[in-house]
């Protein structure tokens, strides 16, 4: 680049630097304004980057120049291309590399590579009655995409809670500008007084590793242009036991005492939080000694069997990788009486379910005690006039003047009374009796009397 073209171009800078500080000033620079939607365009390398940029001006142009500069850092710009009109004017050094449509000042790059990386400055000018013009600069970065991360765990077997130590790594294969960023279950992993990284942090140490270190841990790597997150792992971290505890199906717990009804066979489980899982063993205590009487999480006692009522039985628990153990004791009390049942029972049934079943069988009973008084001397009549002969029924139907026997239905009162005279009375309201006649003692139903009395008396009359 000559000398005049040189001063050519820095008298363009200067222009540009006045109309810049004009903008500012007032807002646009004598009509002319060119914008752009970003200051900032990330690209990937390999690829096609396009540069929008608008214009507008408010004054009749007979003339439209656009000039495009590419700058790096501490160097001198370079002209691109430019274009008057419709007519494109390319440097021939870039000529199949950038292009643009006049009017339109944008500006199209491919394919993008590392040496492009730096500033665009646009320069757009319009010839009228005057000449005006107007810039704006665009930086371009180019980048690689990110490819998948590879997390590894060393050591690869694990550590032990509060002993040992775990480095986790993050390796990428390939992309620019990597930017790091652990993750647990899914969360930003912060530096804390376990937990410390590498300086570019792709390498996480936790000094040392407890049981709060679980967990699923990934390294998220990211640029400007793409990101990717690695598979999860999950470090083996060994510990424990924690939380020992003894429960059982059946009994009542107050505390450590199980009271277990005589007869019952009770099923104890002995839990504890550990890795890997622990090894249990079960001792009964009795008369000041210890027995080892089973090894395993789950100890079935059988109350009938047991000599004592009250016996000591210990669980304990240990991790044959940290080296810990854990115990714990508890009473068995066998009673005759379920304490527990009872008081289930009781909470199962309540008063008022009490109170109303009884309620509705004092009803039940009373209402079939009125239905049988009711009616069961009104069967009783009935069998007794279906059980006797037509004629004899017939009979007593004419002697006793009546049109219906089952018009005499009722209750009749028959008593005999001996009075001084020695002459038995027998007061009927039916069958009116004279004094003075005797008569023998009769027992039977009113149908009976009616029948055998008019017979008596006209015997009598005879």
């Amino acid at each position: 680049m000559g000398q005049d073209a040189f001063m050519e171009l820095l008298s363009s800078m200067v222009e540009i630097f006045l109309c810049k500080t004009y903008l500012l000033l007032i807002g646009s620079c004598l009509g002319l304004k060119v914008t752009v939607p970003s200051h900032t365009v990330h690209g990937i390398r390999g690829q096609a980057l396009y540069l929008p940029v608008h214009y507008g001006f408010h004054t009749p142009a007979s003339d439209i120049q656009i000039i495009w500069l590419f700058e790096r850092s501490h160097t001198m710009p370079k002209y691109l291309l430019g274009s008057v009109n419709k007519s494109v004017v390319p440097d021939l050094e870039y000529q199949h590399k950038f292009t643009m449509v006049p009017p339109n000042a944008s500006l199209l790059i491919n394919p993008l590579q590392f040496a492009d990386e730096g500033n665009y400055i646009v320069k757009v000018n319009i010839q009228g009655n005057g000449t005006l013009s107007s810039s704006q600069k665009i930086q371009v970065t180019v980048d690689d995409p990110v490819m998948k991360p590879v997390v590894q765990s060393h050591p690869a077997s694990g550590a032990v809670e509060y002993v040992g130590n775990i480095t986790l790594t993050c390796q990428v294969e390939g992309g620019t500008r990597l930017v790091y960023q652990w993750r647990k279950n899914g969360k930003p992993v912060c530096i804390s007084s376990s937990h410390s990284f590498s300086p570019q942090n792709n390498t996480l140490w936790i000094v040392p590793v407890t049981k709060e270190d679980i967990g699923n841990y990934s390294c998220l790597v990211s640029n400007p242009v793409s990101e990717m997150e690695s598979d999860i792992i999950m470090p083996t971290i060994y510990y424990g036991p924690y939380g020992l505890q003894v429960n059982s199906d059946k009994g009542l717990k107050v505390g450590e005492v199980f009271t277990v009804d005589l007869g019952e066979a009770v099923l104890f489980d002995c839990s504890a939080d550990s890795y890997p899982p622990n090894t249990y063993s079960w001792i009964r205590r009795s008369d000041n000694t210890t027995h080892v009487i089973k090894h395993g999480p789950r100890l079935e006692v059988a109350s009938e069997k047991v000599a004592q009522k009250t016996t000591d039985y210990v669980c304990c628990a240990y991790n044959n990788i940290t080296g810990k153990q854990d115990e714990t004791r508890f009473t068995i009390i066998i009673t005759s009486i379920g304490l527990e049942k009872l008081a289930q029972k009781g909470k199962s049934l309540s008063p008022l379910a009490s109170i109303t079943g009884i309620s509705l069988f004092l009803i039940i009973s009373m209402c079939l005690l009125f239905l049988w008084k009711k009616y069961q001397p009104y069967k009783a009549i009935k069998q007794k006039l279906e059980g006797r002969p037509e004629s004899e029924y017939r009979k007593a139907q004419t002697f006793s003047g009546h049109e219906d026997a089952l018009g005499d239905f009722g209750i009749y009162e028959f008593v005999t009374f001996p009075d001084a005279s020695g002459v038995l009375r027998m007061p009927s309201r039916s069958i009116p009796v004279s004094d003075g006649v005797t008569r023998p003692d009769f027992h039977g139903t009113i149908y009976e009397v009616i029948q055998h009395m008019p017979v008596q008396q006209q015997d009598h009359e005879e």
